[in-house]
This record gives structure tokens, sequence and C-alpha cells, in this order.
């Protein structure tokens, strides 16, 4: 059976920055299924040969050394353009005969929304009434970028409204976090090393902070953020995503079901929050400048920090908090898992020479990708003086060559019908249902204080002073690169 990827939006930048890159280094590789033909679709005039020109272009450009003009002349023989809007109906009747011509025979196809989201519905309306999702003649997935909605309500009926035309085991909702080796590698670290289970649950750990820190500003994308807020950016997908993984009791196989309702048992276990709880358990800020970025308001509320405390409620996490965290203009870019373990139950050594911290498991998602533990060890000739010693391992020590990009991982798995790294819909409702209380309460008579912070730290001063109230504090260290 061959294979054909359209991609709606094919004259956006997520086309030409991302995905043709990560197809074209799937074929490269040799990984792409054989017969893979690439389709693009916007209302941009182009032809075949014009398009492939400017992907060419940008695909030199985005995979760095990896480009080679062989290599991309036989995967540009599969690429393909069809001018048109994928909002009329006519206009995807036609792309349903070029369809059938290029493929000339049955074909799984792949339907990737490269759109504004507000094109979904109308979009998905007209690939149902054309008969481009009709599955009996051949597999008809599609895939979508987040957000998955703006609120509960609207999530509810984006899936309503996308079930109608495309049954669920066929919808692919994309977070390229999960993407990520090192998110995946979490689960093999967690479910692959016996030496980790016995550890990892309320009689070992103290806590576990999730931090998700963007080093850039909102810029010129303050039109769109302020309307969105770090909550609805981060915190919906990409931090509850973490937090599931790291939470998540081990399926029974690796299977797209399977995992996903483990993930959703995690969902399902966070403790709701009051009025009154939500403002003593999340801390937001907003970084000096914010409001005199373009498309912002002056007087904006909209928050580009937050800290949340959140308890997991079943047996293995009872009683241990989840902190997470995410801002804009913070100190440097990270995304890190921290795993803070108990402090040792009795203590031998002189408190005025030994700085007892408790170990640490550290997993850098990016852009250290790698997991290093810390731990107490005695320093040489000192006596019996101890410090913290990170063990290390570095992706990029361990293993040649660079790192893969998400999208290649995610579209290969949507290319072979792997759901298990995508959100399935009652993921993405019960994340709402644990964020919308939260953005109601900020946006409420009675929020809780909007702190300003300066750009180049890790949030607001009363970030850190909210944690040293609960007895503990962030880990705030940059990762080092090399």
């Amino acid at each position: 059976m061959s294979h054909t990827i359209v991609i709606f939006g094919a004259s956006g930048d997520l086309t030409s920055r991302k995905l043709i890159p990560a197809l074209y280094l799937l074929s490269r590789k040799g990984r792409l299924p054989e017969n893979t033909r690439i389709v693009g679709m916007s209302r941009t005039e182009f032809s075949h040969d014009a398009w492939r020109a400017d992907l060419k272009e940008t695909t030199a450009k985005f995979t760095d050394n990896k480009f080679d003009e062989e290599t991309w002349a036989k995967f540009a023989a599969n690429v393909y353009y069809h001018p048109g809007d994928l909002t009329k109906l006519e206009d995807l009747k036609g792309l349903k005969s070029f369809l059938e011509e290029v493929e000339a025979g049955p074909a799984e196809r792949v339907y990737y929304l490269s759109t504004a989201p507000r094109l979904y519905i109308s979009a998905i309306d007209c690939l149902g009434e054309s008969g481009l999702a009709n599955q009996e003649e051949g597999s008809r997935r599609i895939v979508l970028e987040k957000p998955f909605g703006y609120d509960l309500n609207t999530a509810k009926q984006l899936n309503k409204d996308v079930n109608r035309v495309f049954p669920e085991d066929t919808v692919y909702r994309i977070d390229h976090y999960l993407g990520k080796e090192t998110v995946q590698n979490l689960l093999v670290m967690r479910f692959a090393n016996s030496i980790f289970e016995p550890l990892w649950n309320r009689n070992y750990i103290d806590h576990v902070q999730i931090t998700v820190a963007e080093e850039v500003v909102v810029g010129r994308r303050g039109g769109y953020y302020d309307q969105a807020g770090v909550l609805r950016d981060m915190f919906q997908n990409h931090l509850l995503q973490l937090l599931m993984v790291t939470a998540m009791e081990a399926p029974v196989k690796f299977d797209a079901d399977m995992v996903r309702d483990e993930k959703v048992k995690v969902l399902r276990s966070i403790r709701p929050m009051t009025h009154d709880e939500i403002v003593k358990e999340t801390v937001r800020g907003q970084y000096a400048g914010y409001r005199k970025e373009e498309g912002v308001p002056a007087d904006s509320q909209t928050e580009t920090f937050a800290a949340m405390r959140l308890w997991v409620d079943n047996w293995r996490w009872n009683g241990v908090p989840f902190y997470l965290r995410s801002g804009k203009g913070m100190s440097c870019r990270t995304t890190q898992i921290v795993i803070q373990y108990n402090q040792a139950p009795h203590t031998l050594f002189d408190k005025k020479k030994c700085h007892l911290d408790a170990c640490r498991l550290v997993m850098q998602i990016q852009p250290a990708e790698g997991i290093q533990l810390q731990i107490q060890s005695k320093v040489p000739d000192e006596g019996m003086v101890t410090r913290m010693t990170p063990l290390a391992f570095r992706f990029r020590q361990e293993f040649q060559g660079e790192l893969p990009d998400a999208y290649q991982r995610l579209l290969l798995d949507a290319l072979q019908g792997d759901a298990s790294l995508f959100a399935r819909s009652d993921e993405v409702e019960l994340a709402w249902g644990i964020i919308d209380p939260i953005i109601e309460t900020w946006r409420s008579e009675k929020p809780p204080t909007l702190h300003t912070y300066e750009t180049g730290y890790w949030g607001p001063n009363e970030s850190n002073d909210w944690m040293a109230e609960h007895g503990r504090l962030w880990f705030d260290v940059c990762p080092v690169l090399h």
C-alpha cells in the first residue's frame, strides 16, 4: 500500500521550517514508507516545480549539513502542489481527483492541517463532503496542531465536530514535546530499568518540579499571546503532558490506547481546587515591558509566568506535590523535570561541614538533553566533608550525530498509524478541565496578585517566597550545553 501525506497550509512557515525538512530527513535515512508522496495545498499559486524550488532553499537552510542535491532530487520527485482553498468544497473535490491521479491505485493518506485553528471545522466538513475522508477507500488519518480549543467547551465542540467526520482512532493531535527523544527516554528509563521503579513513589520522593522556561520574550506575537497567556500556551498541553509521562503507571505494553489510558488516569487523579485554593496554590506574573510589546494593550492582565502546585491523589503519589512552572523572558531556555528525593532519615555527619541536600534526579528535556543524578559524595582530603556530585548521562556524548527533530518521529508515527505519542480527545478535555478553573479564578473579581518580574531571571521573586513557604526551593540551574 502506498502512502500520501497532504499538507494543508503548504505555503506557511511550519511547512517550510519543520514539516518538509523532517520528511526529507526521514527519506534520507530510508525511514519513509515505500512509495510515499507529499502533496501541498494552499491558496498561493505555485506550480509543482516552483514549490519544489522554494522548498529546496528552505530545506537546505533548516537541515544544515544534512542536505545534498542527489538525495533532494529523489525526494522532490514525489513532492507535488495543488493550489486551492481547503474551506471550499469544489477545491477539495479537485484535490480528490488530483490525488487519485498521482496515486494511481489504493493509498493510505494522512491529512496534516498546518493552518489556523479557526479553519479546522470548515476544513474538516469539506474533507467529509468531498469524500476525502472516506475510510472505505483506504486509511484516512488527520493531524491537528495545537491549540485544541480555547477552553473546555470549545475543545468538546472541536472533538465532536472532528469525530463527526473522522473516527477518534484516526485523529492525531500533535504535541511536539512528546516527539522529543528525551521525553520518550523518560518512559524507557522508568519502565526498562528496575532500579528506578521501587523509588518512584511517595515513600522516597519529596516532590516533583517541572519547568519549561523560555529566554525569549513575546516579541511580535503579542496580539496572539495576549489572548492566550501562559496557561493556554504552555500548561494545558506541554506541562501537563510532561506531568502525565512522569506520573503514569506502566501500561501492559507499548500500545497507543494502553499508553494513553494510563496518562488519562493521571489527569483524573489530579485534585480539583476551589477558588480560594487556586489563589493559594498558584503564582502569576508578567515581565516588565510586556505591555509595551506590539499588539499588547497598555492595561493587559495577561500572565507571561505561572507556577502552580498540583496533587495527584492516587496510591503512588498521595502527598507528593507536583510543582509546575513556565514563563517568558526567563534566565535561559530549558525544559526539565526534577525528582527531589527525601532527606536521609538520620544524619551521621557534621552539619557544619556537610551540605546534606537530598538526592535529586534531573531530566533535561532540552536543550542539554540528558539525565543527571545528583548524590552526596565525600570531598577528597578534606576529612568527612561532603558535597553534591552529579552522575551524568548526555545524549550528545553517548550517541553520534544530532538528535532528530520531534516532527520526524511524529510524522513517521502518523504515517504508520501509531498514535501512542498523540493526544486523545478525553485527554484534551481533562486537561482543559484542570486549567479552566485556574483561568476563571485569575479573571475573577478577586484574583491572586499579578507580580511583575525583570527579564533574565527565574520569574517573580514571589515565586521563590511561595516555594519557601512550602519548605522547598526551585531548582534554578541553567543547563550546561557542552
